[in-house]
């Protein structure tokens, strides 16, 4: 099975080795985004700012693999605390209208630089 690297200037670089995303069959699997701008600037703010970021470097790596948030079948949100559940919650749910993915949210010990979330993805490619 073939593997193509899926890479965009309109999210932050990689800060390790890895990749944006990675396409390998029908699958698109995305590296987790934290709340850092494409210049790789960390996006301040509550967990509400920080969702919106985080949701926004998805799509726009999804748009790099001409799909979009509707083509996600999993996710998983790292919680720095998870008191910070509802209003992530709350706000995921204003971009994933009909049918969410799947998804699994564990608090996380601690995520990079310090930020309040981090969200991975698998998308299906379209047929």
């Amino acid at each position: 099975m073939k593997k193509i690297v899926i890479t965009t200037d309109q999210a932050p670089p990689p800060v390790g080795p890895y990749t944006q995303a990675l396409a390998a069959g029908p699958f698109v699997f995305i590296s987790g985004q934290i709340p850092l701008d494409a210049a790789g600037n960390l996006v301040a703010g509550d967990i509400v700012v920080q969702t919106v970021q985080v949701i926004q470097n998805l799509k726009a790596i999804l748009a790099a693999a001409s799909l979009t948030l509707k083509d996600v079948v999993k996710t998983t949100v790292y919680l720095a605390d998870l008191a910070d559940f509802k209003e992530m919650n709350r706000t995921y749910a204003e971009f994933f209208l009909d049918h969410p993915p799947a998804r699994t949210t564990i608090q996380a010990a601690a995520l990079p630089r310090g930020v309040a979330i981090e969200i991975d993805a698998i998308a299906l490619k379209k047929v």
